[in-house]
């Protein structure tokens, strides 16, 4: 099968590529080309996708089994990609997001038939319009989409609730006994994927005939409270979290930048049921339990000084919420 992957270095997509590789599919990388030898057994495709005349050079003479575009954000994007693609692929499969789903949610587990609602972030309602973008693709123009809805998932990077993006920073604090900060009272339910556990239910959707003109989010099975999360990435930095709670609005009204993450997503319990993705992909399973995936975290950025980047910026946000809620009483 041949497959192309636009993106496919990322943090996510990376680990993907590797195990779509491993399992003999013929896989072509299209980026810019910033770290693709962290890939091997591919070929690498060199140009930027938001070049369609340098695009076109680099595909010449390709037709594809599956596109998997991984940094398609906007509905401009998947006009430019359904103009790329139409005839030259059998399936085109949109990497979207599981924060599409209903904020605040009226029930606490997720199907594909939720609905799909997100005032708080324009994240997430970007990923709305690409899917409804596609769908009329596919209604009209009978484009061959697949959508992927993935959630909190990780490999080489913690997954925080505030602070997850920013290297090793939330690490770093937990290691130092700084307070860390959890929404709320930390009770709430959530779900975080290996990258791994995806890229098994992604690499069974590929190829899948049935799966056109469906969406599907891939989740593990294991439900924490955010407590749990992040006591659990302490056991595995050898520390107990000095964990501070803060109420997500309060948050908010310090930081506004953080209302979208927490408000359009992270506040709220979510549980997914993936019925969906086992009737389709029968042999799916999530098999990296959360102990056992962020201890390699750990250890990748542990094998390496030079990985463990610690954002000042962040920090100084973060104590300026911590003091901030200190002295609210003052």
């Amino acid at each position: 099968m041949r497959v192309l992957f636009i993106g496919g270095t990322g943090r996510i997509s990376l680990v993907v590529s590797r195990l779509a590789i491993s399992r003999g599919i013929d896989l072509y990388l299209l980026n810019r080309g910033s770290r693709n030898e962290e890939v091997v057994g591919c070929h690498h495709l060199t140009a930027d996708i938001e070049q369609p005349q340098d695009v076109r050079a680099a595909l010449r003479g390709l037709d594809f089994d599956v596109v998997v575009d991984w940094i398609a954000y906007t509905p401009n994007e998947i006009d430019r990609d359904i103009a790329l693609f139409t005839g030259r692929t059998k399936q085109y499969i949109h990497i979207s997001s599981a924060s599409v789903y209903q904020k605040p949610p009226v029930h606490y587990l997720v199907t594909e038939s939720t609905p799909r609602h997100n005032p708080y972030s324009d994240y997430s309602q970007n990923k709305i319009a690409c899917e409804e973008r596609l769908r009329r693709a596919h209604r009209e123009e009978a484009f061959p989409v697949t959508i992927v809805r993935p959630s909190h998932t990780y490999d080489r990077h913690f997954p925080f609730a505030l602070g997850g993006s920013a290297g090793y920073t939330v690490a770093d604090r937990m290691k130092k006994g700084q307070p860390v900060i959890v929404h709320g009272d930390g009770s709430s339910l959530w779900v975080v994927t290996h990258a791994e556990d995806l890229g098994r239910g992604l690499l069974g959707l590929m190829g899948n005939e049935q799966a056109i003109g469906e969406a599907f989010h891939i989740t593990s099975d294991e439900v924490f409270t955010w407590n749990q999360i992040y006591q659990t990435i302490g056991e595995a930095l050898g520390v107990k979290p000095n964990i501070v709670h803060i109420p997500s609005d309060f948050i908010a009204g310090v930081e506004p930048s953080l209302a979208g993450s927490l408000f359009g997503d992270k506040t709220w319990s979510v549980v997914f049921d993936n019925s969906k993705i086992k009737r389709f992909v029968p042999e799916f399973e999530a098999i990296i339990p959360f102990r056992e995936g962020i201890r390699r975290t750990v250890e990748w950025f542990e094998a390496d000084e030079a990985r463990r980047n610690v954002d000042q910026g962040l920090n100084d946000v973060m104590n300026r919420i911590l003091a901030a809620y200190a002295g609210r009483d003052g």
